[in-house]
């Protein structure tokens, strides 16, 4: 069977499968849309959580990383791993206990403040619409290579297979619809780094296949040997390479962490479940599912950088002729995502650092995990597999960030604050239309992406790291806090942020802030603007602290009696309901 009907029939079964799950497990009221009624298996929401937590980032774009940056690009599973520890330790298990349906929510009440509630869903959805164009880009990404469809028809089928199961069934049927993406995303991911790590190494396993020797008799270590090809070509050495300055790759690492620990669609998953000692069992059960996917991406970082050399360098020092160029090499040239340009006139390919004398002008990060199969020349089942993964990763991340932004608008703004006596009923139409509404916007933005959004995704965890994770810490570790002090530190902390990140990008909103696009790139100790959260969140907790230090006002007994109660360790007891 051709690769084209094979991979609409894994695709399409998918969906199928996704569809149905949305069918049976619709939301009939508010708590099924935002919490699943509070009633997940912590097993099951840990697989849901992995699922939710392991987007196309993960998925597709952080072995291209691993792929090109080499050791540099550690800090994404550096980052994105123990930042998830934070979460799980400091985080999840305080909030479940709280007992509420929202990140904003719980911001309004501790900092007993509605303007406090509107800033928090203010940056909510800032990092949430930057963190789903990565999603949508990952969408179409897919789509458009192995359906063979325009990147628009692509992105447009993603969008409404998300609003089918998210709008019918809110948080109940993205859980289980998770559920079943992440066996399939798991499952994608790694078949083929076992087969590939196999034919290069004789090991099965592609943790262990990183360290071990090559298969193909040179005596070799497969780093040693990516070690000396890449450096022959006069790239970085692969294990070495560091991204940046070493206090950049500690702010990037930081801000991915805090980040993570930060953005609010992960967190509603731990709402979900029905007591705290569950959301503490659901927290290590999701590191376990994340682990599994998390520990081979560096093998297949590697094993693709290796397998695209040597397509392109047969034999050392011997070009391929682009004529003789393989049948995975012509498809991607067609989707734009790898380019070629015969600069010398040899006919031959010529992959080196040197940008003036390479001639592969583009090699899209984000086709490596993608492409990867067919490089290796694997079945066309497995290759149609990867798509279905890497679809699943992009739909099970933007149906969480959708279902956070719509819940903030319909749960926080509407219910909370601006029309607080609507009905149960109301409120779930109201959160269906918002969502509908949200989506409609991602993909827009994913068609048409912000001229800052390069890196969004790592860039959105900048902005959950300088606005919400501090506010989360100060609201459930310190009784002193108050809502001025939060207030001030959010806008501080996502506003110097969002500052850096347009100065370096060229855009200029505020008047006076002209000499601010002379500046040099990095100019901030070298940081770049995608780790900058981490500096942001350093701002927005002196900035609270300072207004907390210099007021007065003191916050209300029964907020710091609400904050003691928190945080009593009763880890096995009924969470209370509200």
């Amino acid at each position: 069977m051709d690769l084209k009907t094979m991979t609409y029939i894994v695709v399409f079964a998918t969906f199928a499968l996704y569809f149905g799950i949305a069918w049976w497990a619709r939301a009939a009221t508010t708590s099924d849309f935002y919490v699943a009624n509070k009633g997940v298996h912590p097993i099951l929401n840990g697989m849901a959580t992995g699922a939710d937590w392991m987007s196309a980032a993960s998925f597709i774009s952080m072995a291209g990383l691993i792929a090109f940056l080499g050791y540099g690009g550690s800090v994404f599973l550096m980052g994105w791993t123990g930042g998830y520890v934070l979460l799980a330790m400091l985080l999840a298990p305080y909030l479940r206990k709280y007992g509420k349906f929202t990140v904003p929510e719980f911001i309004g009440d501790r900092f007993y403040s509605k303007t406090a509630r509107i800033v928090a869903v203010a940056c909510l959805i800032i990092a949430s619409l930057t963190y789903v164009i990565g999603q949508m880009k990952g969408i179409g990404v897919a789509f458009s290579r192995f359906l063979e469809v325009k990147f628009a028809l692509g992105l447009g089928i993603g969008m409404f297979v998300v609003w089918v199961y998210a709008v019918l069934g809110g948080m109940k049927g993205i859980t289980y619809t998770q559920i079943a993406q992440y066996c399939v995303l798991i499952f994608a991911y790694t078949v083929p780094a076992v087969f590939i790590s196999l034919h290069l190494t004789g090991n099965p396993i592609p943790q262990i296949g990183l360290g071990s020797k090559m298969a193909d008799g040179s005596n070799m270590y497969l780093l040693d040997k990516l070690d000396m090809i890449v450096t022959d070509l006069g790239f970085k050495e692969y294990t070495t390479a560091v991204l940046g300055s070493k206090l950049n790759m500690f702010a990037y690492t930081m801000s991915l962490m805090i980040g993570t620990a930060g953005l609010p669609h992960v967190i509603m998953r731990f709402f979900t479940v029905p007591s705290v000692k569950a959301a503490r069992s659901s927290a290590g059960w999701a590191l376990v599912f994340i682990a599994l996917l998390y520990t081979v991406a560096p093998a297949v970082g590697a094993m693709a950088r290796l397998n695209l050399i040597h397509t392109i360098q047969p034999e050392a020092g011997q070009n391929l002729a682009y004529e003789a160029r393989p049948d995975w090499f012509k498809n991607w040239e067609t989707t734009g995502l790898l380019k070629f340009e015969d600069k010398n006139g040899d006919g031959k390919i010529q992959y080196v650092a040197d940008k003036e004398t390479n001639e592969m002008v583009k090699v899209d990060r984000d086709i490596m995990v993608l492409a990867n199969p067919e490089i290796a020349n694997l079945p066309n089942w497995v290759i149609a597999l990867v798509a279905a993964g890497g679809l699943a990763a992009a739909l099970s991340t933007a149906a969480g960030l959708l279902l956070a932004i719509s819940s903030s608008i319909s749960h926080d703004l509407m219910k909370g604050v601006f029309t607080p006596s609507i009905s149960e009923r109301g409120e779930l139409m109201a959160s269906r239309i918002v969502m509908t509404l949200a989506i409609l916007v991602a993909g827009y933005l994913g068609l048409n992406p912000p001229g800052f959004a390069a890196g969004t995704v790592a860039l959105a965890f900048g902005l959950a790291a300088s606005s919400i994770f501090p506010a989360l810490m100060m609201g459930i570790f310190s009784k002193k806090i108050t809502a001025k002090a939060a207030i001030a530190g959010m806008i501080a902390g996502i506003g110097v942020t969002l500052l850096y990140v347009f100065q370096h990008h060229g855009i200029m909103f505020i008047k006076g802030t002209e000499f601010l696009g002379n500046m040099p790139k990095n100019w901030f100790l070298g940081i770049d603007p995608k780790a900058f959260g981490a500096v942001g969140a350093i701002v927005n907790f002196a900035v609270a602290f300072l207004v907390e230090m210099v007021s007065s006002e003191r916050p209300p007994a029964h907020i710091q009696h609400m904050v003691e109660d928190i945080r009593i360790p009763a880890g096995a007891g009924e969470a209370r309901g509200h």
